[in-house]
């Protein structure tokens, strides 16, 4: 992405995928997984927020592949079914972190529908979770080597636009969330 104008990212929930564009040609596509409960903007729904965001902060520059963050810091973990099969109730975050602020009041920043607050990432998982299958707490997860090759490309203050399109999604399958 030599000479990029302005990269923006769009995640599109109906195909599970994530581009980003340099001006508008498109740069990379990548299969990734979002919410199991669908879109929504509300805390607590474990819902992919929908509309305009920025990155706000870029975490993990230089990590391994497989560090595991929790809280946003490093626990000095890698990665492993072993320590896997030591914490079952772990919702991994591996690899890097890219959080997302919410760009429209009433919507997606502010009240109960902050995405910055809510912790919505577009971050790593383990290697046996499936992309392109709605399977996430909220976040937007992303294979290792695809996440890593996505932080490079991405400044900070990079747009995302969370696709809500509803009618596209409720034709491809995806429930809305139940708690909006």
């Amino acid at each position: 992405m030599h000479g990029m104008s302005e990269p923006r990212i769009l995640i599109e929930l109906c195909t599970q995928t994530l581009r980003i564009t340099d001006g508008g040609e498109l740069e990379r596509i990548y299969r990734v997984s979002t919410a199991a409960n669908g879109p929504g903007e509300r805390r607590g729904s474990g819902c992919t927020p929908r509309g305009r965001h920025r990155v706000r902060a870029k975490i993990g520059q230089g990590c391994e592949p497989g560090t595991v963050f929790r809280g946003r810091r490093r626990t000095g973990e890698v990665y492993s079914e072993a320590l896997a099969a030591c914490h079952p109730e772990r919702d991994w975050i591996l690899t890097r972190i890219l959080w997302l602020g919410g760009l429209e009041p009433g919507r997606n920043r502010g009240g109960d529908v902050d995405s910055l607050r809510r912790f919505i990432y577009i971050h790593g998982c383990p290697p046996g979770e499936p992309m392109g299958v709605a399977r996430s707490h909220g976040c937007i997860r992303m294979r290792d080597a695809d996440l890593i090759e996505l932080f490079d490309l991405t400044p900070l203050g990079t747009l995302v636009e969370i696709d809500d399109d509803e009618t596209q999604a409720s034709s491809c399958g995806v429930a809305p969330c139940h708690d909006r």
